[in-house]
């Protein structure tokens, strides 16, 4: 699965459902934890974690090179701490019912593509 795919993907499937932060003009808002953990159960790799001052933002390392697919809800660069995490600590910033609608939108707008 090519990046620029999952992260059309992830654009499309983000909503209120899957953060109650989401907006139109941001829809990366709040999104980090169940992107997270969505991304790592398709591709692997680790969770890792930065303190920002809205509280950790949480993204993907795979094969020892960090994907951000949430990084548009922030106005500049981030100052990465790269500080590993865990799929529990990021479950700490979205519910299962967030993280299921988020799953199943993925993999239905996956399967379009492949299509």
């Amino acid at each position: 699965m090519e990046k620029r795919h999952l992260v059309e993907v992830l654009r499309r499937s983000w909503s209120l459902k899957t953060s109650s932060k989401w907006t139109a003009e941001i829809p990366a808002k709040g999104q980090c934890g169940v992107t997270s953990l969505v991304v790592n159960d398709l591709l692997g790799g680790e969770i890792y974690k930065t303190r920002l001052y809205e509280g950790w933002h949480f993204y993907n390392v795979i094969d020892h090179i960090r994907h951000d697919f949430t990084a548009s809800q922030f106005g500049g660069a981030i100052q990465y701490d790269d500080i590993p995490s865990n799929r529990g600590e990021a479950f700490q910033d979205t519910d299962m019912d967030q993280y299921n609608e988020l799953k199943c939108k993925v993999l239905k707008h996956l399967g379009e593509i492949e299509h």
